[in-house]
């Protein structure tokens, strides 16, 4: 299994179903996140730095098996944001 880390950006839900296809660019490089792929949504924004290990398929295209936000995630953010408003 290859790991890379980088910045997401180009999110894209390209297959809506129980578990969504989910398309993004992890600095160029195209990749594919199937497994996970609801937490990925809720985790991940773009602009975020990532680790991601998985396998290239036959389009050269990077198929996510296991991913890891470096920093805060999308719902810690958005968690604080809420509890800061309340006080």
């Amino acid at each position: 299994m290859k790991s890379m880390k980088g910045y997401v950006s180009k999110i894209r839900v390209l297959k809506m179903s129980k578990t969504p296809l989910v398309r993004f660019s992890l600095d160029g490089v195209n990749c594919l996140i199937a497994a996970h792929s609801l937490n990925f949504l809720a985790d991940v924004n773009e602009g975020m730095e990532i680790v991601v290990a998985g396998e290239f398929n036959n389009r050269k295209q990077f198929v996510v098996k296991k991913y890891t936000v470096i920093g805060k995630t999308k719902i810690m953010i958005e968690f604080e944001a809420i509890k800061k408003d309340s006080d």
